[in-house]
């Protein structure tokens, strides 16, 4: 059996860095790898819903984990998803992946077509085959996939030996336990309910709100490592609040993210890519408030 400790923690779900063009920003995906590793977080999420794959091209994907792995690698935990709506070129990022060295990839099912389970391992064990030397994660989404993880199909996957586990973005908590109890870790999806998920058996958790505030969600996950559960509470609390607050913009939760992150000092790593809708007039208030919210309750909370 694999050792898949160092899984443990939290990973941000690394955002897509661009330059005032629009195009993928190196030196900007450089800085912003520096700055999430300097906050102590245990591993990064490269490529996935945040990070705005669906709307980028191969090339740009390979640019953006490029530029992460020149950073990150030997440092944190990467795990790459590479999944695109067709296996070839899924299996190409997967390859590049194993080539950089991650430490895992992971990919979603094929979405639009709803295939059926048998179709669905296929794809998956398709493009773990072009990385045989990587761990592979399941990543459930089904709100957005269109088509939901299994047990059933879990455990076909896990005949596959590179298969460790599920990154779980349903929100029913009760899909951790019935994931963990078919032998997968598990990451906690849902950043509103990372404390139901690690108090359900998550090994961790990889979120898209993360990082904009990786403080607080590393305190969540410290708190209930040490049995503490009632005092990260208020901390799960205030991260929702702050959620409800950074969706309450006209523009995508991520350019208000974005914009929330040059308030607190982070690094300018641009806007966000059409068809997702940049900042809108009247987006300040609501960027603002939630810089104040996060500085309130990292001096609150912490």
């Amino acid at each position: 059996m694999k050792n898949t400790t160092k899984y443990q923690g939290i990973f941000p779900a690394f955002y897509a860095c661009y330059d005032e063009k629009g195009a993928i920003a190196p030196a900007r995906v450089r800085e912003f790898t520096e700055y999430l590793i300097g906050k102590g977080v245990q591993g990064l999420y490269v490529g996935g819903s945040s990070g705005e794959c669906i709307y980028q091209s191969v090339a740009e994907r390979k640019l953006l984990l490029e530029n992460v792995m020149a950073v990150a690698k030997g440092r944190v935990v990467v795990i790459a998803h590479v999944a695109c709506n067709n296996t070839a070129d899924s299996r190409e990022l997967a390859a590049h992946a194993e080539g950089l060295g991650v430490d895992a990839i992971a990919a979603i099912p094929p979405i639009y077509f709803h295939l059926p389970p048998a179709g669905i391992a296929k794809y998956w064990n398709d493009i773990s085959d072009a990385a045989p030397n990587t761990d592979f994660i399941i990543y459930n989404i089904p709100q957005l996939a269109g088509v939901a993880l299994s047990g059933a199909l879990l455990r076909e996957m896990l005949k596959n030996p590179r298969v460790i586990g599920v990154k779980n973005s349903s929100m029913p908590v009760q899909d951790i336990e019935m994931w963990r109890d078919e032998g997968a870790i598990v990451f906690n999806g849902p950043d509103e309910q990372l404390l139901s998920g690690l108090a359900a058996g998550a090994i961790g958790g990889i979120g898209g709100t993360y990082a904009v505030m990786p403080e607080l969600y590393l305190r969540i996950f410290t708190l209930v490592n040490e049995g503490r559960i009632a005092e990260a509470r208020p901390i799960q609390d205030a991260c929702c609040h702050i959620i409800y607050k950074l969706c309450a913009g006209k523009g995508n939760m991520y350019a208000v993210i974005k914009a929330v992150l040059r308030k607190l000092g982070a690094p300018d790593i641009g806007g966000v890519r059409a068809p997702l809708t940049d900042v809108q007039p009247g987006d300040e208030a609501v960027i603002d408030e939630a810089a104040d919210m996060i500085r309130a309750a990292l001096a609150e909370l912490l």
